[in-house]
């Protein structure tokens, strides 16, 4: 949620409080509501091909913004940019975590060199 407010103009956390606050609203909307949501409007997110997922998203920072004093999101444009922002980071970090909750690193062993044994 940081990059985008320093991204995205028209995207403002005025202190570490309200954007903690902001972070813990947006995980529980997105863990309570978005499902809702998603359901109830199935129709439009299938016919094109997902997009409307993207304005769902947008609409839940915007609906942070209006619970949480000192997050401030001026308008549905900066809240769709957001969104995507905070989508694509997500990803990106969700690239390094396990199912099991664990950070993994991948690492490629190194052919190094092989031992023969002369009998």
């Amino acid at each position: 949620m940081l990059l985008a407010s320093q991204v995205i103009p028209g995207i403002e956390i005025t202190g570490l409080a309200s954007g903690i606050a902001a972070v813990v609203i947006l995980s529980f909307l997105n863990a309570i509501i978005r499902p809702i949501l998603y359901l109830l409007s199935a129709p439009f997110i299938l016919v094109p091909f997902g997009l409307f997922v993207v304005f769902i998203n947008g609409f839940l920072l915007y609906l942070v913004s209006v619970l949480v004093k000192g997050f401030i999101v001026s308008g549905f444009w900066p809240a769709v940019g957001g969104a995507l922002i905070i989508s694509f980071v997500s990803a990106v970090l969700n690239l390094w975590v396990s199912e099991q909750g664990r950070i993994e690193i991948v690492t490629h062993p190194s052919p190094g060199r092989k031992i023969r044994h002369i009998n």
